[in-house]
């Protein structure tokens, strides 16, 4: 479990001054958007719409993007500054093997188009002719596991990682998988929008086929056997927010135990046919697997035959010709809204920052990294787990035992910054100028097996789970760690010259947020060491609880679009990650020379003010109603304006800094705050 500050499709989350090293122009304010905001908007009765609001009214989200602000345009300058890294590496014209060859000749296959036209569906006609020729569930199963070495199969999908009760080992972990849509109501709702997305799926799986050699008649068919096999698979999955319970999705038991869920399925042929040897696995969904024996036990063999190729082709259509590209994108502009794709190079940019990830952010790092951005940023890290850790003692609703053990959990978290200690080896991964479809395969492979390897070894702590370029922070568990990769690190969300007040109304926020993490109702699970394990006494769990549900109820009110309700039990570890974030900032803030004695107005803004609109601003995004919609279903972050409402409203010292009086519209009586941490 990765607990990640951002948005779908664009991550999103921390920042510093990371400037190229040979530019060393350092970006002058205001560092407060004053012609964005609405003014004729009161603070208390809106904050995010008198912080942004004559922005949104006025800004277009380009056609090739999902939504559009602070973060998606920081991603955009990142995606510049690593077309510019590979098409450096292209004209050194690198040693072959070297990470800069590999980097350029996986960008040249792929921009050549030419040749990728030509070939249309061919790469996959190997592959689909061993799926057309199976006729056993045994010769379904040896599909399967050639498959698996690509990742190119969704029905058994696992991913290895530290064991969340035994931190220091990894294991494979087992999960639902089997379906194309978001998640399991879309299969079942009534509402136009499901409808509109079981109907995009047959449309789309259709074309798929088609594209692949079947009559229009044929591929029908095989698109309406597929979404009824989905279908059923969808029944057993669990909601988003089941998926959020760590202990229910912890399901350790022995290899045997497991092909006891799936006797269908040899597991052991599986394991072996991996190159794989384990003795127990964590499934975390088991009623999936078990509903994947019955399923293949009485659908015939076609249904999965249809299943398989339809996955595989999907899977692999961006790396095809135009048609499969374009029907991969219509299927996915239901859910996102985007008019268009973006262009070609930035999408190739994204893949070789997936696959090639260590080689392209080796390079990135080079250019755009510094060491004086590092040393800030630990510098802010360091102030704000102070502060932290000063909140904790003070608690009134905490034991003495419990805070003992938090203060310890924080006091240890591991701090990554920029970029990993130690960068990966793709010495097996093998690219030419001239063969895009293999260059993936091969990254695919290396990828699958680098899971493998890891199976039942020592958990090794400096590995990252996002790429130094990524747009994008976390916190995970089991590691007890926060992580800030190099690309977030950056304007607009930390300026070197930019008053105190600003950057930790925006950075520090972020940072108390990621620590904040470590201790909202998935991470406070956790010990020190990462393992899954009850720390606190039960007095303080109820408290805590008590205190929890209150967050949801609240967050439960908050609606907009048609008016769609925000999930307050999906999001409350977002929710509760941005109170506390921005409590702790701004007591970090306080401790500066602006935040204790200077009150100097700036742009008509007190310090405190600065603070608050700092972070407001931060969230100055606007999302397409498509994206949304699946937002509210799927994603634990609220909408950025019940981010920024849903946290600001809960300070006294934001009614203080805005003057904002009781008979404001969001204003609510210190009874009725909300706070944890």
């Amino acid at each position: 479990m990765k607990i990640k500050l951002g948005l779908p499709l664009v991550g999103l989350t921390l920042m510093i001054a990371c400037q190229s090293k040979q530019n060393n122009n350092e970006q002058q304010g205001p560092f407060i958007d004053t012609l964005g905001m609405d003014k004729s908007v009161s603070p208390g009765d809106n904050f995010f719409e008198y912080a942004n609001g004559k922005w949104v009214k006025s800004a277009k989200i380009p056609d090739d993007q999902s939504g559009w602000g602070s973060f998606y345009i920081l991603y955009e300058d990142n995606l510049k500054k690593l077309k510019g890294i590979v098409e450096d590496a292209e004209k050194e014209n690198a040693a072959k093997g070297t990470i800069k060859q590999k980097v350029a000749d996986y960008y040249a296959s792929a921009m050549d188009t030419v040749t990728i036209e030509k070939l249309g569906a061919t790469p996959l006609q190997a592959t689909l002719a061993k799926i057309d020729a199976v006729k056993t569930p045994q010769e379904l199963l040896t599909v399967i596991n050639e498959l698996s070495k690509t990742s190119d199969q969704n029905l058994i999908s696992f991913y290895v990682g530290a064991d969340e009760k035994n931190s220091t080992k990894n294991i494979a972990s087992f999960s639902q998988s089997g379906t194309s849509l978001p998640e399991k109501e879309y299969y079942f709702a009534t509402d136009s929008a499901s409808k509109a997305a079981r109907e995009g799926l047959i449309n789309y799986a259709k074309q798929m086929f088609s594209f692949t050699g079947l009559d229009a008649a044929k591929a029908a068919q095989e698109a309406n056997t597929l979404l009824a096999l989905e279908t059923q698979l969808a029944k057993s999955h669990r909601t988003p927010v089941e998926l959020r319970n760590p202990q229910k999705n912890y399901n350790k038991m022995s290899v045997a135990e497991f092909a006891q869920l799936m006797p269908v399925v040899n597991l052991q042929e599986h394991f072996k046919a991996l190159n794989v040897k384990m003795d127990s696995v964590n499934v975390a969904q088991p009623d999936y697997f078990k509903a994947l024996n019955a399923l293949l036990s009485s659908q015939p063999v076609d249904a999965w035959k249809t299943k398989l190729k339809f996955d595989y082709i999907s899977g692999n259509a961006r790396y095809l010709s135009r048609n499969f590209a374009d029907a991969s994108f219509n299927f996915s502009k239901i859910f996102s809204g985007q008019k268009k794709q973006s262009e070609r190079w930035k999408r190739v940019i994204n893949q070789i920052d997936s696959k090639l990830s260590d080689p392209l952010g080796q390079l990135y790092v080079e250019k755009y990294f510094t060491p004086e951005a590092k040393s800030r940023m630990d510098e802010l890290v360091n102030n704000l787990q102070k502060v932290f850790a000063k909140r904790i003692e003070k608690l009134d609703w905490m034991s003495a035992e419990t805070k003992t053990k938090a203060t310890e959990k924080l006091n240890i978290f591991l701090k990554k910054i920029g970029y990993p200690a130690k960068w990966k080896n793709y010495s097996d991964v093998t690219i030419t100028k001239n063969n895009y479809f293999e260059n993936v395969m091969s990254t695919k492979a290396h990828a699958i097996k680098e899971e493998l390897e890891k199976i039942g070894k020592n958990v090794d702590k400096t590995e990252w789970e996002m790429t130094p370029p990524t747009v994008n922070a976390y916190y995970n568990p089991t590691y007890n760690e926060i992580v800030f990769p190099a690309g977030i690190l950056q304007p607009p969300f930390f300026y070197a010259n930019a008053d105190d007040a600003v950057n930790y109304g925006a950075i520090g926020a972020v940072i108390g947020h990621e620590m904040t993490h470590g201790f909202d109702d998935q991470g406070r699970q956790y010990d020190a060491a990462g393992n899954m394990k009850d720390w606190w006494t039960k007095a303080d769990a109820d408290k805590f609880q008590q205190k929890a549900d209150k967050v949801v109820a609240k967050y439960n009110s908050f609606t907009l679009l048609d008016n769609q309700h925000v999930n307050g039990s999906l999001t409350l570890g977002e929710n509760l990650a941005d109170i506390g974030g921005l409590a702790i900032a701004y007591d970090a803030f306080k401790l500066t020379k602006q935040g204790k004695e200077d009150n100097t107005k700036i742009d008509g803004f007190s310090p405190d003010q600065r603070f608050f609109l700092g972070f407001a601003q931060v969230w100055r995004i606007k999302t397409r109603d498509e994206l949304m919609r699946v937002r509210l279903k799927t994603d634990p972050h609220s909408p950025e304006e019940y981010r920024v409402n849903g946290a600001v409203y809960n300070m006294e010292s934001f009614y203080k800094a805005f003057d904002v009086k009781p008979t404001a519209k969001m204003y609510l009586s210190p009874e009725n705050r909300l706070g944890v941490w």
